[in-house]
């Protein structure tokens, strides 16, 4: 079993995460609607394919930002994650 090293995130660095997944999920949602816009694909190679990477790089930071942030309130013995962690 590896060892996994777990560090809590300081309460500013929490709330930054929280803020900036808005912004890559409106980024995937933007190239996503440029992938589908496009029908004829021999015309618009170049565009389509920026807009597919544009898509990976935004779902690839969406899903750290989400990782980092379950990890974070996974940490029982963490007040800031017991602090900042919403009740449902």
């Amino acid at each position: 079993m590896a060892f996994v090293k777990r560090v809590a995130l300081a309460p500013r660095a929490v709330r930054q995460l929280r803020r900036v997944r808005s912004v890559y999920l409106a980024g995937m949602l933007l190239s996503a609607f440029v992938l589908i816009s496009y029908d004829d694909s021999a015309a618009a190679g170049r565009q389509t394919v920026i807009a597919g990477v544009l898509l990976a790089v935004f779902a690839a930071l969406l899903t750290l930002t989400a990782v980092q942030l379950w990890r974070h309130g996974r940490t029982e013995h963490c007040s800031t994650a017991k602090k900042l962690t919403r009740v449902v």
